[in-house]
C-alpha cells in the first residue's frame, strides 16, 4: 500500500498500524439489512486518510457504501484495526492508471482501461484499534498473567479515534 504523509495525528497512527496489512475486509449493509463482507486489496492511503481500492462497477457493494466498515488483522504482530465510515465510487482514469498494478489484471483483463473498473474511496469517520506489538511469546505470557491476576496485564494498547475524516473537522 502506498501511504501519503498524513495531515492528522490520528490518521498517521492508523497508517502505521495498517502499513503492512495488504488486505482488509470491507463490510457493507445490504438492501435486506444483512451484513456482507469481502476481502479488498488496499492500494493507497491518501493524505486525508482515505483508503483506495479497485472495484468492479457491476458489484453489488457499489450500491451499499453509505455505511461501511474496514477491518485489518495482523495476528503475527498483534495489530487489529476497525474503521467505520463510508465509501464513494471514483472513475477518474488518471487516478486509476496511477494506482494500476499487474496484480489487478486477473479481475480487470483490459488493464486500467477495463470498462467496469473504478476506484472505491473509503472515508473513515472513526477507528478502533488494538496494538500488542510484543512477540507472540510475550503476548502469551501476558495472557497467562492476565488469567492468574484476573485482569488484563501487558496486553498492549487499545483505543479509539473519532472525527477522522476531513469533513468531520469542518465547523
Amino acid at each position: 500500500m502506498k501511504t501519503a504523509p498524513q495531515t492528522k495525528a490520528d490518521s498517521a497512527h492508523i497508517a502505521k498500524l495498517i502499513a503492512d496489512i495488504p488486505i482488509a475486509m470491507l463490510a457493507t449493509v445490504e438492501a435486506d439489512g444483512a451484513l456482507a463482507c469481502r476481502p479488498m486489496a488496499v492500494l493507497e492511503m491518501d493524505a486525508s486518510g482515505a483508503l483506495w481500492f479497485f472495484t468492479d462497477l457491476r458489484s453489488s457493494k457499489v450500491e451499499h457504501l453509505r455505511v461501511a466498515n474496514l477491518s485489518f488483522t495482523d495476528p503475527a504482530h498483534g495489530n487489529y484495526v476497525s474503521l467505520s465510515g463510508r465509501g464513494e465510487i471514483d472513475t477518474d482514469r488518471a487516478h486509476i492508471k496511477r494506482l494500476w498494478s499487474a496484480f489487478a489484471k486477473p479481475w480487470f483483463p483490459d488493464g486500467p482501461d477495463s470498462p467496469n473498473l473504478a476506484l472505491l474511496k473509503f472515508i473513515p469517520d472513526a477507528a478502533d484499534y488494538w496494538d500488542a506489538p510484543n512477540s507472540k511469546m510475550v503476548r502469551s505470557f501476558g495472557v497467562i498473567a492476565s488469567i492468574v491476576a484476573g485482569k488484563p496485564i501487558a496486553m498492549g494498547e487499545s483505543g479509539s479515534h473519532t472525527n477522522m475524516s476531513a469533513d468531520a473537522s469542518a465547523p
